[in-house]
């Protein structure tokens, strides 16, 4: 991360990040497919399977935007203040980066489809499901860049409620 900051994503090479990390080339290979797992590695594949078991797991009179919001606690939850500096840093470098956006917005279409997936399990049917998890994800997206922000004092969880909240009221205003 440090190499990015300092020099940029794209003038970095593998054979000096594994240089930094005091490793072989070879060995950063068998746990990174490539640079841009250093970024997207991690704890997001595991947030798909967080989503579908809170919004399987909401209880059954709940509506789908409870139910996605069930979700969106138990990801938001994952994302500690220890973890803020970090993610602000990956965040600020896959912004100045298009390819690395287009691997952001791939990371998100997949949440995406856990949860319309899940509340598919439910029995919500579609395009409700599809819906109100793109919702979902809007909120999840607005409620994470306002926590990245220096002066922001909230959790996530915090920041989704209310992004979810918004959105709800925004689409109650289209009546």
């Amino acid at each position: 991360m440090e190499l990015f900051v300092e020099r940029g994503y794209e003038s970095v090479t593998v054979t000096e990040i594994a240089e930094r990390a005091g490793l072989t080339k070879r060995t950063f290979f068998r746990h990174y497919a490539d640079k841009r797992e250093i970024l997207f590695g991690g704890p997001q594949p595991a947030h798909g399977g967080l989503l579908a078991d809170a919004i399987a797991g909401a209880p059954a009179t709940a509506t789908p935007l409870e139910a996605i919001s069930a979700g969106l606690q138990a990801i938001a939850a994952d994302f500690g203040e220890d973890r803020r500096d970090f993610l602000a840093q990956r965040q600020a470098i896959i912004d100045a980066n298009p390819d690395l956006q287009e691997r952001d917005l791939l990371k998100r279409a997949a949440l995406t489809a856990a949860m319309a997936d899940a509340l598919g399990k439910r029995g919500v049917k579609e395009p409700t499901a599809g819906l109100a998890a793109q919702v979902g994800a809007l909120a999840f997206g607005a409620a994470f860049l306002r926590w990245l922000r220096p002066a922001n004092r909230r959790t996530l969880t915090k920041l989704a409620e209310q992004a979810l909240r918004e959105l709800s009221a925004a689409t109650e205003a289209l009546r």
